[in-house]
């Protein structure tokens, strides 16, 4: 199987490309750089493995939520791509990839809990709740946006990992749930690798949409910015 993965959610701007279960990946730290180096990143990607666009399988992207103007890049280009190449597209849940992430980086151990928050902006945060379970986050509830004061943790997991720059604002949160987290990185910044992994599950368990179905996920309506007097 052959499947590039890309993500331009967040500061970072990542693609992967998976190759009969290897990975290889560009990432770079670049809030403002997306558009710029997302496609240098994908011809990179497949000049070294000696493939040309019309020898994948399908595309996975980083759906949300996120940036918006971020997740309307990599849609953008996925949807290019997928209609030009006729091939079908895996959307991936950003909070679910950041788990899976803290997982593997942070060597979390079965059963125990990852809470993610992304900063949301507008003094809220973006929020899902995962537990580890065979080296993979599963959901716990829903992902929502809400004001850091008003996150929960579901019951199940006894220890708790928190990550995600939505984090920095744990200071606003109830003390019963920081006081239930013990470990927290606020630093992790999501990888399109981490989404090309959930990525070739999902195509296996026939997950994937067409071109016109695949679209960001942005949890809210409200676009946090106010326009300029005049516009």
């Amino acid at each position: 199987m052959k499947l590039l993965a890309l993500d331009t959610s967040s500061e970072g701007c990542s693609a992967a490309l998976l190759v009969d279960g290897e990975i290889s990946e560009r990432f770079e730290l670049a809030p403002r750089g997306h558009t710029r180096l997302l496609m240098p990143m994908v011809r990179e990607l497949l000049l070294a493995q000696d493939l040309v666009p019309a020898d994948l399988d399908a595309l996975a992207f980083a759906c949300g939520p996120g940036s918006f103007t971020g997740l309307r890049i990599a849609t953008g280009v996925v949807q290019g791509l997928a209609w030009g190449l006729d091939i079908p597209v895996v959307p991936v849940s950003s909070l679910e990839a950041v788990a899976l992430g803290a997982i593997e980086t942070l060597a979390v151990p079965e059963n125990s809990g990852i809470a993610v928050a992304f900063d949301a902006r507008m003094g809220e945060v973006y929020w899902g709740c995962f537990e580890c379970r065979a080296g993979l986050p599963v959901l716990l509830g829903e992902e929502h946006v809400c004001p850091p004061a008003n996150v929960t943790l579901p019951s199940g997991p006894d220890y708790w990992y928190g990550v995600g720059q939505g984090w920095q604002y744990r200071s606003g949160m109830p003390s019963a749930i920081t006081g239930q987290v013990e470990t927290v990185d606020e630093a992790l910044v999501l990888r399109a690798s981490w989404v090309a992994r959930l990525a070739a599950i999902a195509f296996r368990q026939g997950k994937a949409v067409p071109a016109e179905q695949a679209q960001p996920v942005y949890i809210r309506d409200e676009v946090a910015w106010k326009k300029l007097p005049g516009r």
